[in-house]
C-alpha cells in the first residue's frame, strides 16, 4: 500500500546524492528514463526531457511571476529565518510576464542587438589579451581560469556596456555570488541573512551608480535607461533599479560558468580541444556545443496559470515547474545515442535550451557567445599545452547556476 513505512522513497531530483555537485548528469539520465516528469521533494514539478522542457519554456500559458504561485518554496526558507522576503528584484524582466516584460525588454534589448554586439568584439579581444598577458607576466606555471579570465572578462564587459563607474570588482563579485543563492531550491534559513545583506549592498551600489549617471550622462546603456526613466511613463524608478541589478549580476554570473565549464570540458576531452585549436572555423559551433554539454544555467522556473497537462501528468494552476535545461541538453531522444559526448562539430548544437526560449530567451545570449568564443578560443591557442592542474576542481555546489569557483591550470612549456 502506498505510504507504508517500507515503501521506497519516490524517485526525484536529489542534489544531496554523492557526486551530484561534480557531475549531475548520471542522475539526470536516470530521471529521464524513470521519472521524466515528477513532483519533486522540494515542492515544484520537475521536467527532464527535451520535448517537455522546450515546450514549457516557450509556453504562452505559463508565468514567471511569483504572485501566480499558490506556494513558493523560497517563502518558507525566509519565514524559517524570521525574515520577510522583500519584493526587491520582482520588477526585473526575468520575473515579469507580458505586457510589462515586453515593454521593458524593448528598452533594454537595443544594447544587445547582434549588430551592437558585433562592434564589441575588438574590445572583448583586447580585454582577453590583457587578462592573458597579466596571467603570463606573473611567471607562474599555473593560472586560475575563473579568477584570471572567466570572472573579470564578463564583469568588465557588462560594466563598460552599462557605463558603470569603477568599483571594487572583488567585492561586487562576492555580493553577486551570494545574492544568486536566493535562486537555489536548497537555500537554507542560515543562508538568508547573507543573501539579504548582499542584496542591500548591491542595491545601494546600483542606486549610487544611477545617481552618478544622472550627473554624468554618456553614450551607454545606463544613461539611456536613466533618460527613459526620467520621462516618467515608460520605466519607473523601481523598474530601472531592478533592470540594472539584473544586468549587472546576470551579465557576468552565467558567462563565468560558460567559460569555466567549457574550459574544463575541453581539457577532459583533449581530442576536441586540439580539433578546435587547429580549426578556427569551429569557433561558433564549438561554443554552442559547450553550452549544450554543460549548461551554465541548469534549471529555469515557470508557474502554471491554468491547469495544464505535461506528458500525461495533470498539473494544477499555481504549481511551480522546474525545467531541467541541463538534462534536456543531454536527452538521447533528441540528440542521439552520443548525447553524453562532447562533439564540437555536432550538427544542430544550437538547438540547446541553455538560454531558454520564447519571450524569456536570454537577453544577453549573443554577448555571452561572443565572450566565450573570444576567451576560450584565445586561451587554448595562447597556451596550446594547457592542462588541468587538479583532478578535483572546486565546484560551487549550486543547482541552478552550476559552475566552478576555481579551476587551476598548468600553462605547459
Amino acid at each position: 500500500m502506498s505510504g507504508d513505512p517500507g515503501d521506497p522513497a519516490p524517485l526525484g531530483l536529489n542534489p544531496f546524492e554523492a557526486g551530484f555537485a561534480q557531475d549531475p548528469y548520471p542522475q539526470y539520465r536516470r530521471l529521464r528514463e524513470e521519472a521524466p516528469v515528477h513532483h519533486g521533494r522540494f515542492g515544484p514539478w520537475t521536467l527532464m526531457r527535451y520535448d517537455d522542457v522546450s515546450r514549457l519554456v516557450r509556453e504562452p500559458g505559463v508565468s514567471v511571476e511569483d504572485r501566480n504561485a499558490t506556494f513558493n518554496p523560497r517563502d518558507l526558507v525566509f519565514a524559517a529565518a524570521g525574515i520577510e522576503r522583500a519584493d526587491r528584484g520582482q520588477r526585473a524582466i526575468l520575473n515579469l510576464d507580458p505586457p510589462d516584460h515586453t515593454r521593458i525588454r524593448r528598452l533594454v534589448s537595443k544594447a544587445f542587438t547582434p549588430g551592437r554586439i558585433e562592434t564589441l568584439i575588438p574590445r572583448v579581444q583586447v580585454l582577453v589579451d590583457q587578462l592573458l598577458d597579466d596571467a603570463a607576466a606573473r611567471g607562474s606555471p599555473t593560472i586560475d581560469v575563473i579568477a584570471d579570465l572567466a570572472f573579470p572578462l564578463p564583469f568588465l564587459v557588462i560594466s563598460e556596456l552599462l557605463g558603470m563607474p569603477k568599483a571594487d570588482r572583488t567585492q561586487l563579485r562576492a555580493w553577486s555570488h551570494t545574492l544568486v543563492r536566493s535562486l537555489e531550491p536548497i537555500a537554507t534559513p542560515e543562508d538568508v541573512p547573507a543573501i539579504v545583506d548582499a542584496g542591500l549592498h548591491m542595491t545601494e551600489h546600483v542606486q549610487a551608480a544611477i545617481g552618478w549617471k544622472r550627473d554624468h550622462p554618456a553614450d551607454d546603456l545606463l544613461s539611456a535607461l536613466v533618460a527613459v526613466e526620467e520621462e516618467g511613463d515608460v520605466l519607473t524608478p523601481e523598474e530601472l533599479e531592478a533592470q540594472v541589478v539584473l544586468l549587472y549580476v546576470a551579465g557576468h554570473e552565467t558567462t563565468v560558468n560558460l567559460i569555466g565549464n567549457g574550459t574544463y570540458a575541453l581539457l577532459r576531452n583533449r581530442a576536441e580541444l586540439e580539433r578546435w585549436q587547429a580549426d578556427p572555423s569551429l569557433d561558433t559551433n564549438a561554443v554552442e556545443e559547450l553550452l549544450r554539454f554543460d549548461s551554465p544555467v541548469q534549471f529555469s522556473r515557470r508557474i502554471a496559470v491554468a491547469d495544464i497537462e505535461v506528458a500525461g501528468h495533470e498539473i494544477e494552476a499555481g504549481s511551480f515547474l522546474m525545467t531541467c535545461l541541463g538534462s534536456a541538453n543531454r536527452d538521447e531522444s533528441h540528440w542521439g545515442a552520443d548525447a553524453a559526448e562532447l562533439d564540437l562539430t555536432r550538427p544542430g548544437a544550437a538547438q540547446h535550451v541553455s538560454f531558454g526560449s520564447g519571450v524569456h530567451h536570454c537577453l544577453g545570449a549573443t554577448l555571452a557567445r561572443v565572450e566565450a568564443q573570444v576567451a576560450t578560443g584565445s586561451l587554448i591557442r595562447r597556451f596550446p599545452r594547457l592542462e588541468l592542474a587538479t583532478d578535483t576542481p572546486d565546484w560551487n555546489g549550486r543547482i541552478i547556476l552550476r559552475g566552478l569557483d576555481s579551476l587551476p591550470l598548468r600553462l605547459g612549456p
